[in-house]
């Protein structure tokens, strides 16, 4: 706290606040109840009438997947960082900077060239 203003937590909201906001919902909510006319047209003649869609398997297909792939992300980051015996919070803590599958010791690890005009990598950049 600075200058004896307390945090505000939630955000003082004035009635032209709410009308604005409640104005931006119900015409977001109009213009995708519009976009979406087009969906529900017929098929074209001369076109086969598709088959229908059972709604759990579109519902695996459409959530399912996408939250597989998330859990197989996750476990893919957390075993890169668990292979090298580094343990990794799973809670909000700030933490410091954190390289995974990196040297365990830090840059310390890192061996430095022999020459000064090694190639180790990098942009080689010079001042």
């Amino acid at each position: 706290m600075t200058g004896g203003r307390g945090v505000t937590l939630l955000p003082v909201t004035t009635l032209a606040n709410l009308i604005r906001r409640t104005a931006v919902v119900l015409v977001s909510g109009a213009l995708v109840l519009a976009a979406s006319g087009p969906a529900g047209a017929d098929v074209p003649e001369g076109w086969d009438t598709p088959d229908p869609v059972d709604p759990t398997q579109a519902l695996l297909l459409l959530g399912g997947v996408p939250l597989l792939l998330i859990v197989v992300i996750t476990l893919l980051v957390f075993a890169s960082g668990r292979r090298h015996g580094e343990r990794v919070p799973t809670t909000g803590h700030a933490a410091e900077d954190h390289w995974f599958g990196g040297p365990r010791q830090g840059t310390a690890e890192l061996s430095a060239p022999a020459e000064d005009d090694a190639a180790t990598g990098g942009t080689s950049a010079r001042w």
